[in-house]
């Protein structure tokens, strides 16, 4: 590995373990019921939320070990795109400080798996 390529291996990583923590979390504080409710009440098919918190598990897996990664950022990205429109969008901006539960810390990581994503084209 060479030390160009360490910057983006470090946002990969980074993104995809946060991602990875988020679902283990949500399993591991018994959230995924209630998420599971939440999305129902969309009109969401049941068991969603445990696709959507075992995709965020094993996507982030694969992320790490450097496979399917333009599909599994893609899929993150619309993930987290929606959860701006479901939820965090209506918070504004501000997760924490001056505001509550906004979209900062989505676009953050959104633009993450974009590079991510970029990256990986590049390669090819």
């Amino acid at each position: 590995m060479s030390l160009e390529k360490l910057p983006l291996i470090l946002i990969r990583f980074a993104a995809a373990g946060n991602m990875l923590i988020h679902g283990i979390a949500r399993i591991a504080n018994d959230g995924v019921t209630p998420f599971d409710g939440f999305l129902s009440s969309l009109g969401f098919p049941p068991y969603s939320a445990w696709v959507i918190t075992l995709f965020e598990i094993a996507g982030a897996v694969l992320l790490m070990f450097n496979r399917w990664v333009i599909p599994i950022s893609i899929m993150f990205i619309l993930q987290l795109l929606m959860g701006i429109i479901l939820v965090h969008g209506r918070e504004g901006w501000f997760v924490v400080g001056a505001g509550r539960n906004g979209i900062e810390y989505s676009v953050l990581l959104i633009i993450c798996f974009i590079s991510t994503a970029w990256n990986a084209r590049a390669k090819h």
